[in-house]
């Protein structure tokens, strides 16, 4: 008998998970998807060209909010969950909604969902949005171009505009982020490698996304988002920790999943956590996985005018991600402002508008996110910004705001990468690895 499925997702993973173990399974037939935590993806289709034979109208996205009328209205049987960076309780909520309608809850794991690569794949994930993870993927490419190894960046799926033509995204210069109509968040993870001259994968379909990256690179580099673990069967898993958020590492899914697989785990911004948080993150992961190598990083942030913060007032600037889905109240904008002796950090709240407005008081947020899912939001984005009452602007999202919207105050652009200060650096064991692997 046909089972009747709903997946929840966020445009990615749900995707993932659908192309990969319902598409062209006739014991399922997938009714609908739901969708959060992203803006603007309800209410689209999931479309016949990447959804296949068995699905000749598509698949509907519908919000989350509606799921006991949907188990009800499609009769189904089951329930599938498909995002990540959610607590663990938040989880079971779920579940509860969903048996209570009558339906089975179900999570896909590594072994259904993972695609296996001809070529070996190095991935980076984390157990919080926000962790850092970005400088160790960047420290893991520059040490695969500094042993000569041709590898290309595969990055967890951001699918928030036209789905048929994100199908395979292939990015190699800055240009490429307009031409596919990138939005912040996108542009925000792919730009720093681009700027490197590496190679950028995305888009909806990642068995064939993989077989092109496959096509030129004799590694894969998996660059994970949002706490997911890899859609790649990883031969070598780092994940990143955080100490700002020390006590989330067995309290969040998939976070748990990722340290407990992980190979090595890096225990980021001991620079700015204390002691005792380090310690208990520390004793977390030693706790959940024993056999992990563990090092201990940095995460340093630089600016490229210490004088448009130095005595001033500031707005801080941060990536989206990290205040909205990792629950975090500032980034590296706020770290910067500090350590380069700002008089004040303005409060977003005394400038916000629209959406952005929303978000800010929503999450009580002492940064601005850098929300641009839209024009309209950009838009916003831009008016909350210059409505400030400051002196200058530090902008600390990846990507330069300034390339697509007009900042009428002074402002500096926010750095940051990873210094390694005990334990093995990632230098060796890329090197360590790749010796294994001959």
């Amino acid at each position: 008998m046909v089972r009747n499925v709903i997946i929840l997702g966020a445009a990615g993973r749900d995707f993932h998970n659908f192309n990969v173990f319902f598409r062209g399974n006739p014991e399922f037939r997938v009714v609908a998807f739901t969708a959060t935590q992203i803006p603007g993806i309800a209410g689209r289709i999931y479309p016949p060209e990447l959804s296949g034979p068995l699905y000749p109208n598509g698949i509907p996205i519908y919000h989350e909010s509606e799921l006991p009328e949907l188990i009800r209205k499609f009769n189904v049987d089951e329930v599938v969950f498909s995002y990540s960076d959610v607590s663990h309780e938040h989880v079971m909520h779920l579940a509860s909604i969903a048996m209570s309608c009558g339906a089975s809850f179900r999570l896909l794991g590594p072994r259904d969902v993972m695609l296996k690569s001809s070529k070996p794949v190095i991935a980076v994930c984390a157990i919080r949005t926000g962790a850092g993870k970005s400088t160790v993927s960047r420290r893991v490419c520059d040490a695969l171009k500094g042993f000569g190894v041709k590898f290309v960046v595969v990055r967890h799926p951001m699918p928030y505009g036209d789905l048929k033509a994100q199908v395979v995204q292939r990015f190699e210069k800055i240009e490429d982020l307009e031409k596919f109509n990138c939005t912040v968040e996108e542009k925000e993870e792919y730009e720093p490698h681009l700027r490197r001259g590496y190679v950028v994968y995305a888009g909806v379909d990642y068995e064939a996304i993989l077989r092109r990256a496959e096509s030129e690179a004799d590694v894969i580099v998996w660059d994970g988002g949002n706490n997911d673990f890899p859609f790649f069967k990883p031969d070598l898993l780092i994940v990143v920790a955080d100490p700002l958020r020390a006590g989330h590492e067995d309290k969040y899914f998939p976070g748990e999943v990722n340290a407990r697989m992980a190979d090595v785990i890096v225990i980021n911004k001991v620079n700015v956590a204390d002691e005792k948080s380090v310690k208990l993150v520390e004793e977390n992961v030693r706790r959940l996985n024993p056999r992990a190598i563990i090092v201990k990083a940095a995460s340093e942030v630089y600016v490229d005018d210490p004088n448009v913060i130095r005595g001033k007032r500031v707005l801080t600037i941060e990536d989206g991600p990290t205040l909205l889905h990792g629950d975090l109240k500032f980034g590296a904008g706020y770290v910067a402002a500090r350590k380069f002796g700002a008089s004040e950090i303005v409060s977003p709240k005394s400038c916000a508008v629209g959406s952005i407005r929303e978000v800010v008081e929503k999450n009580d947020l002492l940064s601005v996110p850098a929300l641009g899912y839209g024009e309209k939001q950009l838009r916003e984005l831009e008016a909350t910004i210059n409505n400030a009452d400051c002196d200058g602007v530090v902008i600390a999202t990846p990507t330069d705001l300034r390339r697509f919207i007009t900042i009428k105050k002074p402002s500096t652009m926010v750095s940051f990468e990873l210094n390694e200060i005990e334990g093995p650096s990632l230098k060796s064991i890329v090197k360590e690895f790749l010796y294994k692997r001959k």
